[in-house]
């Protein structure tokens, strides 16, 4: 028969409310409820004035609705960190549907980071932007392997490194969840092999390990066209949180039974995550602001625009069709790679178009209207003296020699026929 869960909560219930007889009754579980619920007000309010000046200035949305998403995670957290202090007995429930809504914050950095690369490419295509990179090292601690960002399988790797963690981290809230329903989580037995629990932590800890180093990657890669956007900033704004509320839950965990002991309504186990969810509230409020800062809504107003409507932008901020977009179309990467696809494997761009762009490339005279290249594309023809073609540059006693500048007609433009002594000559 499998182990069944000791409740964590004691059979006493307190009965007595915020006021008794006609006198206030503030003991310490009512501080840290009105805490807490002034800290999640305090940052609902501070991210609703976020979100509404995005909304109000929605002119470029492939990126806002990411930094929305992102925006979101503050108020979600102190929310649902409020109920569950208040609602001690059913922690375990609560705190398994916050965690779930990081992934889509976690995502939405990495699109938005993306986006931010393509404005450095021509044609917004983050691919061509990779063109530019050298092969190198990875970050610690696999320094010592190389990678080739021009490979075709980079930008769907350190997709998938973040695309994981939105679909595991979830399905383990589900899955916590039910086994919590059944009794089998227990969370209170610390990492026992007899409950659920242990081995939800371990698949949780390995999912966003691997995000965080993706992004980790991708910003370390990308930080030379990031420059001017914070992009150190808006990382931090989000892994601090999930490093807060993350390795603050073990410290609690720790000082049950050494530091925190249980009380007449209060097990050991109801107070470690009574005091994690306060702290997470009065977090919030720092991060919520933060966030105002990094994620500001100066990048994108537009003097004299008219104000946008805040219906479409909410809208947008919770369609994810484009988390499904990317999965699919990752997920066809993947399949295609394992049959073999010469495509997936090659680091060399096979396609026609890019091939024939290259060939068609203008030299130095073509590009600044200058005749007498030195960099011919054509060979030169059989000198007298020697056979076949030579590929190698005849040089050149002067520079005014081969160079002459091709003349500028002033006169077939409409605008300046009349003035020519503008130039200056």
């Amino acid at each position: 028969m499998a182990p069944t869960c000791p409740s964590s909560n004691t059979q006493s219930v307190d009965q007595s409310s915020f006021w008794d007889s006609g006198n206030t009754n503030w003991d310490a579980h009512r501080i840290g409820w009105a805490i807490a619920g002034g800290c999640a007000a305090l940052t609902l309010i501070i991210s609703c004035v976020s979100v509404l000046r995005h909304c109000r200035n929605y002119h470029k949305p492939s990126e806002q609705r990411q930094v929305l998403r992102i925006l979101y995670l503050p108020p979600i957290y102190a929310i649902i960190s409020f109920f569950s202090y208040r609602f001690f007995r059913s922690y375990t429930y609560y705190s398994l549907v916050e965690s779930g809504w990081l992934p889509h914050s976690s995502n939405g950095l990495r699109l938005l980071l993306i986006e931010y690369v393509a404005d450095t490419a021509s044609g917004r295509d983050a691919l061509k932007a990779m063109e530019r990179k050298d092969k190198r090292s990875l970050p610690m601690p696999f320094c010592c392997w190389r990678y080739r960002p021009t490979k075709p399988y980079f930008m769907y790797t350190v997709k998938w490194s973040v695309l994981q963690y939105v679909i595991i981290l979830p399905a383990c809230s589900i899955a916590g969840i039910i086994c919590e329903a059944f009794n089998v989580l227990c969370e209170s037995a610390g990492y026992s092999i007899h409950y659920a629990s242990v081995y939800l932590d371990v698949i949780d800890f390995i999912s966003i390990s691997i995000a965080l180093y993706g992004l980790i990657l991708f910003y370390g890669l990308t930080k030379e066209e990031l420059a001017g956007r914070r992009p150190l900033a808006k990382f931090l704004a989000i892994k601090l949180i999930v490093m807060f509320t993350f390795y603050q839950s073990f410290v609690f965990s720790w000082l049950e039974g050494r530091v925190i002991h249980a009380t007449e309504y209060w097990t050991e186990t109801n107070i470690a995550d009574g005091l994690n969810a306060l702290a997470i509230c009065i977090e919030m409020v720092f991060f919520s602001s933060f966030m105002m800062w990094a994620y500001t809504v100066n990048e994108y107003k537009i003097d004299g625009a008219p104000k946008t409507r805040i219906w479409r932008p909410l809208w947008d901020s919770i369609n994810y069709k484009d988390f499904a977009v990317e999965i699919a179309g990752s997920l066809k990467f993947f399949v295609n790679s394992v049959r073999g696809k010469r495509s997936t494997h090659s680091g060399r761009r096979a396609d026609a178009e890019f091939v024939n762009n290259h060939n068609k490339r203008m030299d130095f005279g073509q590009a600044f209207r200058v005749e007498g290249s030195t960099y011919p594309r054509e060979p030169r023809k059989p000198t007298a003296g020697g056979g076949g073609e030579s590929h190698a540059m005849r040089p050149r006693s002067s520079y005014d020699e081969e160079v002459r500048l091709a003349p500028y007609p002033i006169g077939s433009d409409p605008n300046l026929s009349d003035t020519p002594n503008q130039l200056g000559v």
